[in-house]
């Protein structure tokens, strides 16, 4: 990544860490994004959660509508992941929900 690209989404990343409410993050992504753009991102959230909790690549298909290739994409980042952003979102759902 290009130093510049690299230091806007630094400020992104501190932008967000600045959000209090869902209602600000809502927001925020809404001024942000494009539909398409919010679209996928939910997509692909969705998709790792059903894939955390088990569920195959078809009945993930079968449940949402998306494509397999997606699905693909996501298991790979979610098993593989570089950065563990997935895998820590998972666990401080889990925790704030009492699990």
């Amino acid at each position: 990544m290009r130093k510049r690209n690299r230091n806007n989404l630094e400020h992104l990343c501190q932008a967000f860490l600045l959000l209090e409410t869902e209602v600000e993050v809502y927001n925020f992504l809404k001024d942000l994004c494009t539909p398409s753009e919010l679209e996928a991102l939910s997509e692909r959230w969705n998709i790792c959660k059903h894939l955390h909790k088990g569920l195959s690549y078809r009945e993930i298909h079968e449940k949402t509508g998306s494509s397999l290739t997606t699905i693909g994409k996501v298991a790979r980042f979610l098993k593989n992941e570089p950065y563990q952003g997935y895998t820590t979102m998972l666990k401080k759902l889990k925790k704030s929900s009492g699990e």
